[in-house]
């Protein structure tokens, strides 16, 4: 399995990857399919900020990738960054997130970030287990924030020091 910053090329098998998860779960809060389009003006706006776009790969394709942004917009939050990490379906629980998320760890720390926000549907045991496996304390649960596959959904913020 190779890992990298993503470029422009990988999009497509980014897109499948993010347009899966919003078709077959709760982990992304929306029911809308991304167009091609739309995720390159989303990674290019990663990389203008200087936050990197991560894929793993291997023989067969993009099998992953992760990411981090601004937490929220106002100044007092700029040394929080919020993540994304999503797998291949054919490809979770063996390992390629792991390698996605750690790699964010330094990356974020060379920008001078301090905390790392997960935002997980509280349904989704096995990501909030993935977290806290590295490193992260369950911080919040909002109740009912969230609205899809016609039911409200709680969402659980969970945080770990860049450096921890």
């Amino acid at each position: 399995m190779e890992l990298r910053d993503a470029a422009e090329h990988d999009l497509p098998g980014l897109l499948d990857i993010y347009n899966d998860v919003i078709a077959t779960s709760t982990a992304v809060y929306s029911s809308t399919p991304v167009t091609l389009e739309e995720r390159r003006q989303w990674w290019r706006a990663r990389i203008e900020a200087g936050y990197p776009v991560l894929i793993a790969a291997d023989e067969s394709g993009i099998i992953g990738f992760s990411t981090f942004g601004d937490f929220r917009a106002w100044p007092g939050y700029r040394f929080t960054v919020e993540h994304t990490v999503h797998v291949r379906a054919d490809r979770r629980a063996g390992g390629v997130g792991t390698r996605l998320l750690e790699a964010l760890f330094p990356r974020a720390g060379a920008l001078g970030k301090h905390m790392m926000i997960a935002a997980v549907d509280a349904a989704n045991a096995h990501s909030i287990r993935f977290h806290e496996r590295l490193g992260f304390r369950q911080a919040g649960c909002l109740r009912e924030v969230g609205f899809k596959f016609d039911r409200w959904l709680d969402l659980v913020f969970l945080q770990r020091r860049v450096g921890a």
